[in-house]
Order: structure tokens, then C-alpha cells, then sequence
């Protein structure tokens, strides 16, 4: 054999055993990818929703109680069926067009319906998406409840000086609270170089959430001029409150609401590679704590006699605060949803009556007169249909469903 020959087949043999080491080091980090890009496939969807620790990096919150709040069975009828915008749909129906995998109503503290889809049981610790934005409102509640934060009309970077130059720069803690950031942010989730499923690849890949909030240049609008949905502003809040308050948002997040709620099951949080909590949408628990966080807020912040959110804080992130919708949704479905402090309010929302949503059918609707809580998880691939046409169909049946009950 010739000395090129056995100098390339050395070459060679390096080469190979630098790209084994590389493929060694960074499998891990393929493997989550990979999993990230089928995470919403059809035949996936129903499993990866019921428990994401195998996607993406996380932290338990030991928050599980020795004596859950009880939610006593008492059981009701739900409505047969509803008519909206000319179009009846069984209840039935609508739970298999929504692709629900748990539904959970409490009427007055007690559970008057509940019920588990595909393969899927009470025992599942069920992703929030953006229903954790809310969860995070209610922890900021008490920190400003505190004077940990003492004024919203602050700027963010009097707490997160690193956001200085950001698209940040210039927003005060109100503007994010109520996504009027100003921010320019592609929230498109099908359309695979936009901002937020970029901030997704960052999360599977565990580099720095903060890093890329921080990394956000452009500004669409001044801040505080339109209310425009973007994801990335819950982050800037969670950063905000953990420079308040100096401890991480899982911890927080647990001492102040998870642990005095009473839940039945420990919860955990998505966090990118630095431990970092996502706070924007990676909440997981199961429905029937997602349940009690509303009876909580459906209580005015209280639970068996505690109060755990101020009752002021309750209302006025859960009012209808924030400024007119963008350009984007003017004469949409979406245009007419009210918004708050990270809190939703339904098309002509009567006092009291409010929700949380993440994206894929994710629901915790609050009807406070009514002391009407529903709680919903699912895996709804239509649920961006006709700019938030599925949105409004939905909330026309959670109000059949009060009426219902108030006949029962």
C-alpha cells in the first residue's frame, strides 16, 4: 500500500471519528429537533400534548398537596346542542371537530361534567401553550401587591437593563402586560422562518430565551398605541419578575399560587438550556388544576377562606384595558376579543366573565356571576381557522353550557 493511500485512510479515520464525537456530543440536541418538528403532526399531537419532558429541557415544581382543594362530582346535563351564526352542532360534535382531549366544568366548586378523549386520562400532565401567560399575571399581582414592583408605568429596563437598545427600550411593564409592546413579532405558527417558531427552535436546541428577547431590534408601532398578540412579551414580564422578586418563576410561581391552590398532581415547566422557565406557554398540569386555577379566579382570587391573588388585581387584569386591536385583526373575529393583563375577554363580555387560551384548543373560561369554570385541553389543528372564527364558536358554547347549568 502506498504512503498517500495509508495517509489518506488516516485522514479519513479522523474525519470519521470527529464527526462520531460531534454526532455523540450533539444527538441530544438532533433528537429534540427532530421531535420539535413533528411535535403538532396528526398521528403525534394527542401524545407529545400529554407530556413534552421528552422534547424539550424542564424543571418539576413539587407543588402537589397532601390535601387537594376538593372539587366534589355533581354531575349536570350539558346542552344537547347550540346554534351559532346559523350553524347547530351537536355537543358531541363540537367536542370531536375541537379534538378535545379533557374537558372539565365546575359549577359552584363541584364538578358537573368531565370527560377525557383519545387515549388520554385524568392522570395526564396536559401542556398550557399560552394558558400559562395567565398563571404568570396572577404571580405578578402579588409581587406588585407586595411593592415589589411598585408602579406598571415603569419602563421594563429599569428592571431588565440588558433589554436597553432592545425593541423593548421604551415600553413600560403596563404596554407588556397588555401585548401593546410595540414589538415588531412574527406570531405565525405556519410559517417556519417566523418569529415565534424561531423562539421554538432556541427552546428545542436549549440556547437563551433571554438572549433572544434581547436580540428583538425592530418596533412595529409605539408602545402602548395597539394591542398586537406577541408571544415574546410574557417572557420580557417573566424576566421582569424574576428581577423583582430575585427568585426564578417556578419557584415564585409555586410559593404564591401553585402550592395554596391545593393541586393533585405536581406540575413542571418547559425551560430553554440555561433553566430558564418558558413562561409564555410551558406549563404543564393536569386539567383538573387547570380547573381550580379558575374556580381561584372565578373566587376573586380566593380559595377556602385565602386570599391568594389580591381581589384587586383580579379585576383589573381581567378588565378590558388594553388599546384597540392591530390593523391586522380590524374586522376579524380576533378584533373583537377584549384583552387585559395577560387575561382574555370574549365579544360583548358581561362583568366577570373572562378566559385564558393557548394555541391548539387550550381553554380556561371564567364566568364569575354564574361561579362557572371550564377548563379544556386539546389538540386542534384547525384552531387558527378564519382569524378566530373557532374562538368565538367556542365561547358561544361555553355560554350555552352556563345557561344550561342555570337550568338545572
Amino acid at each position: 500500500m502506498s504512503k498517500i493511500l495509508k495517509w489518506g485512510l488516516r485522514v479519513l479515520a479522523i474525519v470519521i471519528l470527529i464527526a462520531v464525537v460531534l454526532l455523540a456530543f450533539n444527538w441530544s440536541k438532533l433528537q429534540r429537533l427532530m421531535r420539535v418538528n413533528s411535535l403538532f403532526t396528526a398521528e403525534k399531537i394527542v401524545g407529545n400534548f400529554s407530556d413534552m419532558r421528552g422534547m424539550f429541557f424542564n424543571t418539576e415544581m413539587p407543588v402537589k398537596s397532601a390535601n387537594p382543594t376538593p372539587l366534589p362530582n355533581n354531575p349536570r346535563a350539558m346542552p344537547a346542542s347550540f346554534t351559532f351564526r346559523d350553524d347547530t352542532q351537536s355537543f358531541a360534535d363540537w367536542q370531536t371537530a375541537r379534538s378535545q382531549t379533557a374537558m372539565v366544568v365546575l359549577k359552584d366548586g363541584q364538578i358537573a361534567y368531565e370527560a377525557y378523549f383519545k387515549g388520554t386520562d385524568e392522570t395526564h400532565r396536559r401542556i398550557s401553550w399560552s394558558m400559562a401567560k395567565s398563571f404568570l399575571s396572577a404571580a405578578f399581582g402579588v409581587a406588585v401587591a407586595d411593592g415589589l414592583i411598585p408602579s406598571l408605568d415603569a419602563p421594563v429596563t429599569d428592571y431588565v437593563p440588558t433589554l436597553t437598545g432592545s425593541a423593548y427600550d421604551g415600553a413600560t411593564i403596563r404596554n407588556v402586560l397588555n401585548m401593546a409592546s410595540g414589538v415588531k413579532f412574527n406570531e405565525d405558527y405556519l410559517d417556519f422562518n417566523s418569529d415565534i417558531n424561531k423562539m421554538g427552535r432556541v427552546l428545542a436546541l436549549g440556547k437563551s430565551m433571554d438572549g433572544f428577547a434581547e436580540g428583538l431590534s425592530e418596533k412595529a408601532r409605539p408602545p402602548g398605541s395597539r394591542r398586537q398578540y406577541v408571544s415574546i412579551d410574557t417572557h420580557v414580564l417573566g424576566m421582569v419578575l424574576r428581577a423583582a422578586t430575585g427568585k426564578p418563576v417556578p419557584e415564585y410561581l409555586a410559593q404564591t399560587i401553585l402550592k395554596p391552590l391545593g393541586l393533585e398532581a405536581d406540575a413542571y415547566y418547559l425551560t430553554d438550556g440555561y433553566g430558564t422557565a418558558f413562561v409564555l406557554g410551558g406549563l404543564n398540569m393536569r386539567t383538573r388544576d387547570y380547573a381550580r386555577f379558575g374556580l381561584l379566579m372565578a373566587q376573586n382570587g380566593q380559595l377556602d377562606g385565602k386570599q391568594i391573588v389580591p381581589a384587586d388585581w383580579v379585576a383589573q387584569s381581567t378588565a378590558n384595558s388594553a388599546p384597540e386591536p392591530s390593523e391586522m385583526d380590524e374586522g376579524t373575529d380576533n378584533g373583537t376579543l377584549g384583552y387585559g393583563f395577560q387575561w382574555w375577554l370574549p365579544p360583548n363580555a358581561t362583568a366577570g366573565e373572562f378566559f385564558a387560551i393557548g394555541v391548539y384548543g387550550q381553554y380556561i373560561y371564567v364566568n364569575q356571576p354564574k361561579n362557572v369554570v371550564i377548563a379544556i385541553n386539546g389538540a386542534d389543528r384547525n384552531f387558527r381557522d378564519d382569524d378566530g372564527r373557532i374562538t368565538v364558536t367556542n365561547i358561544a358554547m361555553f355560554r350555552e353550557i352556563v345557561k344550561s347549568l342555570e337550568t338545572q
